[in-house]
């Protein structure tokens, strides 16, 4: 009896090497495995395949028809030898193309010839390429396929149909050694004599959100005849990749809820209140928005209540989220607890400390003359301190002088204590690990509180998915004072002599009174791009293009350039994250305080940097970062009621995923269309992070934007199925998958490391 369990090589017949190609290249172990790998395209037998612009090199798998053969003989300079070539022609709906097979005797030749009779429909595969000005397929294979109409004919909208012939035929993912009718053969036999296992989902379940039956969605996978088929088959594997995902991410919020924290209200255990907070509110020389107050009443609940609050805060470039976490922060002191502003870079983690000083004046000066009655200490901690400064900043966070503690990867050393660790605030969270955050919030003596930010918005469904054991709360109102920004692209493929015009742009912003950023890919030349390096472009198959061949701009030598060229006489300096910590402060102090008219630097300004003079940042190279990066880099411009200028240099050409992506960029400045861009440009293992980086989503079958209304069905099917059956004793194949998951390496994907 053959199962989902059984080897693979039980449904392929003798043909070790295919077998162990299937199992080392493919990961295909077990019967299970064979049938779960899906096709990537079909073809539709019933017509020719449209084949368009060709390229050389493009791998072709089409359906064609033979329109002539013959064979010819030539000498064989290696044996001396009679041999015979058989050439083909193949029509296709486009232009035609040439097959060519070598047969060193006569009984092989007539064996293609008899393969390619003229009429004889088939399924063509190999790589494209010109020879004599025809184009061919190198390395051809061909299936043919049984008709007995083989006649061809124009349909109503003019393409070449094959009259007898409806079907579709899959085309998998191969390799080397094994084609795609291989596994079309082992999975036609392995449906044909395995027993499927009993249906994981209970009958009223798939009635009511409209699924097929378990080995009904096999056949229609494999063996559709209609695109609907596939849909409807593809329809059920979505359902249940979202129900398991969902049942994991539910179970850890019940679990989050089950376990016990010292709820901070704001006042102290001896009830005291602290006051910090409300003098913060009075001394605000502006309103706070409506999403800011809203989001801020939510936050203020979780703190409140007996189980750590986990939350994650997304919002627009300059929404005020480090406003909504100061304030967090601050009743959490006043409740007698301390804070922690983790930052994923030395230059953000500076940064956020003098934001945070800044934004509290007296309220961050205790003890100290001038200082206010309910000040608390604002301390930084950073790996590049030396002893000297570190001594007195680990002693006031043990102490608890310091309320509020910013820091980077340092805060984890075990060095550091805290005397009462109540909330942590993880900023950029997609930079640290699951590992890394535990190694803090265990710092404390109860389960602190954790709010998590993003100013990357997030679109709907993957906050669902990926952040789905977080409440998410999200800040998409500008603040007053914030102004427009004007987002160009200055093609230099199409218009080289735009070049000297961004510099002179730059020199009139600057004889303005106003100051610029330019940003470059790299620190120096031949050197690695900085940042998350997430604008991979792929192709139709999720993988990548290869990278341009352009040397991109580099730090180092762009710096030396504009100041003894387009823009000698103006103060320009260079920041990176290879200077040392000391350096990247002073610079930064600098630029803030109008000393630097043009700061050229890597992604280290990506986020929390705030310069309210910056009007202008020229992004060089821009094709090189994602839609995210350019976003975030943009918001650096436009923070202090000056309209805001970002001009988007770059060769890229017009019809390439790069210049869409910045033509998207120039279009809007609303982060939560341009996230739903990067998703579908780049997919989800790619948009979150470096550790969830990779070509191919952590998700098999299913897309958080594409499956949008799957995974709010399933959300609420794993909600109810766990509200009556915690266990899923009655799923156990359900609750299995998602032990699987929890246990996988899939779930660092989820847990957002």
């Amino acid at each position: 009896m053959i199962t989902f369990d059984s080897p693979v090589e039980t449904v392929f017949g003798g043909a070790p090497k295919k077998v162990a190609k299937v199992k080392e290249q493919l990961g295909l172990v077990t019967v299970g495995d064979l049938l779960r790998h899906f096709p990537r395209t079909y073809l539709k037998v019933g017509e020719l395949t449209q084949v368009g612009d060709l390229e050389k090199g493009q791998q072709l798998t089409i359906v064609g028809r033979v329109a002539d053969t013959q064979v010819r003989t030539y000498r064989d300079r290696r044996t001396g030898r009679t041999a015979y070539r058989v050439e083909v022609v193949v029509e296709t709906d486009g232009p035609a193309l040439r097959l060519t097979y070598f047969a060193q005797h006569k009984g092989l030749a007539g064996h293609h010839e008899s393969r390619h009779r003229p009429g004889t429909l088939g399924v063509f595969l190999g790589r494209a390429d010109v020879f004599n000005g025809r184009w061919q397929l190198t390395n051809p294979t061909m299936v043919p396929l049984e008709t007995t109409a083989p006649t061809t004919q124009r349909d109503e909208a003019g393409r070449v149909a094959v009259a007898g012939l409806r079907d579709l035929f899959p085309v998998y993912p191969a390799t080397a050694g094994v084609e795609s009718w291989d596994l079309q053969a082992a999975v036609g036999f392995a449906l044909s004599v395995v027993e499927a296992p009993e249906d994981p989902l209970p009958e009223d379940l798939r009635e009511r959100r409209g699924l097929v039956g378990l080995r009904e969605a096999f056949s229609r996978v494999h063996q559709p005849d209609s695109y609907g088929d596939v849909q409807r088959g593809l329809g059920r594997f979505r359902f249940d990749e979202a129900l398991v995902t969902q049942v994991v991410l539910a179970r850890r919020r019940a679990a989050l809820r089950a376990v016990a924290a010292a709820p901070r209200t704001g006042v102290a255990p001896d009830g005291t209140r602290g006051g910090l907070l409300e003098a913060f509110d009075a001394r605000l020389p502006f309103e706070l928005t409506a999403g800011q107050v809203q989001v801020g009443e939510e936050i203020a609940a979780d703190l409140a209540a007996d189980h750590p609050m986990n939350r994650l805060l997304q919002g627009e470039v300059g929404s005020g989220k480090t406003l909504v976490a100061l304030r967090a922060m601050l009743r959490v002191v006043d409740s007698g607890g301390q804070a922690v502003l983790l930052a994923p870079t030395e230059v953000l983690a500076q940064q956020h400390h003098r934001s945070l000083s800044r934004m509290l004046g007296d309220l961050a000066q205790p003890g100290m003359l001038g200082g206010a009655d309910e000040a608390t200490g604002v301390r930084l901690l950073t790996g590049s301190m030396g002893v000297a400064q570190r001594r007195p900043a680990l002693l006031d966070i043990a102490s608890g002088e310091a309320g509020i503690v910013v820091g980077t990867h340092a805060l984890l050393e075990d060095t550091v204590s805290f005397a009462d660790l109540g909330l942590v605030v993880v900023d950029e969270q997609h930079r640290f690990g699951v590992e890394q955050r535990a190694a803090l919030t265990s710092k404390a003596a109860t389960p602190p509180h954790v709010l998590v930010m993003t100013a990357t918005p997030i679109p709907r469904t993957v906050a669902m998915t990926v952040f789905g054991d977080l409440e998410t709360s999200v800040l998409a109102e500008l603040p007053a004072g914030r102004a427009p920004i004007q987002s160009t692209v200055v093609p230099l493929a199409d218009a080289p002599r735009w070049y000297d015009r961004v510099w002179e742009r730059v020199r009139e912003e600057v004889s303005r009174g106003h100051q610029a950023y330019v940003v470059c890919p790299r620190i120096t030349d031949g050197d690695a791009e900085q940042g998350e390096s997430d604008a991979v472009d792929l192709d139709a198959e999720g993988e990548a293009l290869a990278p341009p061949t352009e040397q991109p701009a580099a730090v180092e030598t762009t710096t030396a350039q504009l100041a003894e060229g387009p823009l000698a006489g103006l103060r320009v300096a260079a920041l990176h994250g290879k200077l040392p910590a000391e350096e990247k402060d002073r610079v930064m102090r600098s630029y803030a305080a109008g000393e630097i008219d043009v700061l050229v630097a890597t992604t280290v300004i990506e986020v929390g940097v705030d310069v309210p003079n910056a009007t202008t940042m020229v992004l060089l190279d821009a094709d090189r970062f994602g839609v995210s990066q350019l976003h975030q880099l943009r918001g650096r411009v436009g923070r202090g009621g000056l309209p805001g200028l970002c001009l988007l240099v770059s060769r890229a050409q017009v019809g390439t995923p790069a210049r869409d992506r910045l033509d998207a960029v120039a279009a809007t400045t609303d982060g939560f269309e341009l996230s739903r861009v990067d998703l579908e440009q780049r997919r989800e293992g790619d948009v979150l992070g470096a550790s969830q980086s990779g070509f191919r989503s952590s998700l098999r079958n299913l897309r958080v934007l594409r499956d949008e209304k799957t995974i709010v069905a399933a959300r609420e099917e794993a909600l109810a199925l766990l509200e009556t059956d915690p266990a899923l004793r009655g799923l156990p194949q359900v609750g299995a998958a998602a032990d699987e998951l929890e246990a996988s390496a899939n779930a660092s994907f989820l847990e957002k490391s």
